[in-house]
């Protein structure tokens, strides 16, 4: 039986929702490599292999190919979009069911030979029960797609694993009546022959991670089994997170969609769609809106902007203790850049609500610049380089402290310590003394935004100052 997950821990990036697929395929795997990560995702279209009938063309496949050297895990998710092959024509989004099941077959194991063992993991299309926007099909067509993928990838690499469509992060927290819970129910029933490893997504709130683990787990137990649990998508700040700002972006888009928006665009409504005119009004009105919704604004105030990336840093690596102390083995990064050099969409609700979690930028046509968040990225993957095992400490008399122990291979001890608060006002808050048994003679602390904090090591414990921003101990 095929080790679906390798021992040791991997941190990924995924690439972006495309690679290839709208502009030149450029060098990004180098640049990968540099932050850190050891598993790198990408996606391909059915369009961009097949764009006709037995004509396949692998110019952007072969260029991601080329900048691997072997060291990293490669994941790939195959999109089922295509104008001819699929019930709904796109070369984009939705994917759909195929219209003749044996041409997709064709695509897999063509696609799979022609990476020759290069990809760990194949991946049948990505968040399928958010139906109309990532799958144009019910979930007995997806399950029906991927029992095809399932035997196309193994007879072509049997070494090779397949990995469940992405589950939402509001999966586990739905009710057993909501649409995404039937959906997956369906999944984990009819598919289960069919998928080595169940990838959740993790943008929910952070606290909720380890639970929300354990429900997915018990999802499959439902079912008789439990299979390997992978992150293929996670981050965070967005803005429904903050319910002071889904409450402005819901007033707004309401006003959109019932016209009230367009009436205030002036000559320009007629040019722009619902959601554009409504994403329009809230920056005519940006000043007036939520801090918590300004952040997420292109041209929002510096300051504002600031905060945005010391959230973002904290939460990097909040969610990547919680899930690797929560037995995950493999988190992947959404996502490294945006798809191609030069285009922006401010009026889009995905560049509002994801836009700018982003660890690159370019500069010109080349991906050089370095968020804040990359150097987070950077620092945990150091950090954690070596890591055996990830282990989340009980502090009873002080909840609120999230402490977790950090085993790695020839490396001293390390310790990764926060105090859980609001992610928006708590920086505001003094930090709390902390201590705790400590094996070295002495300590240094650094924390997740590269600031080198107060350490005192004596009498087997180490003294802190604990805040919301995640500290990295060590004996070094």
């Amino acid at each position: 039986m095929v080790d679906v997950v390798a021992p040791g821990i991997r941190l990924g990036i995924v690439r972006s929702i495309s690679y290839g697929l709208f502009g030149k395929p450029d060098q990004f795997v180098p640049q990968l490599r540099e932050l850190g990560a050891t598993l790198v995702r990408v996606y391909f279209y059915w369009s961009q292999i097949e764009p006709e009938p037995g004509r396949y063309t692998f110019d952007a496949v072969d260029a991601f190919l080329d900048q691997l050297d072997g060291s990293e895990e490669v994941w790939v998710t195959v999109c089922s979009s295509s104008r001819w092959a699929t019930r709904q024509a796109t070369e984009f989004v939705p994917p759909s069911p195929a219209k003749d099941p044996d041409a997709y077959r064709r695509l897999v194991d063509r696609l799979v030979r022609h990476c020759a063992g290069r990809v760990r993991y194949w991946q049948c299309d990505n968040e399928p029960s958010n139906v109309g926007l990532t799958w144009a099909g019910t979930a007995a067509e997806y399950v029906a797609q991927l029992q095809v993928m399932h035997k196309a990838v193994k007879d072509a690499d049997p070494g090779a694993a397949v990995v469940l469509g992405g589950a939402p992060y509001a999966l586990a927290a739905s009710t057993p009546d909501s649409p995404d819970r039937q959906f997956f129910d369906v999944l984990l029933r009819d598919g289960r022959d069919s998928f080595d490893l169940f990838d959740l997504h993790l943008y929910g709130d952070a606290s909720r991670i380890p639970a929300d683990i354990e429900t997915t787990r018990g999802m499959m137990r439902a079912f008789g089994y439990e299979k390997p649990l992978v992150v293929g998508e996670y981050n965070a700040p967005w803005p429904n997170l903050y319910p002071e700002a889904t409450a402005a972006m819901e007033q707004t888009m309401a006003a959109a969609f019932a016209g009230g928006a367009a009436g205030q665009a002036g000559d320009s409504a007629s040019q722009q769609t619902p959601e554009e005119a409504a994403v329009a009004g809230l920056y005519e009105q940006m000043a007036s809106l939520p801090p918590q919704l300004q952040m997420f604004m292109r041209g929002c105030p510096k300051e504002l902007e600031d905060k945005r990336h010391r959230i973002n840093r904290r939460q990097l690596v909040m969610r990547n203790l919680l899930a690797l102390s929560s037995g995950v083995r493999r988190t992947v990064c959404w996502n490294l850049a945006p798809d191609i050099p030069g285009y922006e969409n401010p009026l889009s609700i995905m560049d509002l609500l994801f836009g700018k979690l982003v660890l690159m930028g370019y500069e010109g046509t080349e991906l050089r610049h370095r968020h804040p968040s990359a150097e987070t990225f950077a620092q945990l993957a150091d950090q954690l380089a070596g890591v055996d095992s990830v282990i989340r400490l009980e502090v009873p008399e002080r909840p609120s402290v999230f402490l977790f122990e950090v085993h790695r291979s020839g490396r001293g001890p390390l310790l990764v310590v926060w105090d859980q608060r609001d992610s928006f006002l708590g920086e505001e808050e003094p930090p709390v003394a902390f201590d705790w048994l400590w094996p070295a003679a002495q300590a240094t602390a650094v924390d997740a935004l590269g600031q080198v904090q107060p350490a005192d090591a004596h009498d087997g414990r180490v003294h802190l100052q604990v805040s919301l921003t995640p500290l990295f101990v060590t004996a070094e």
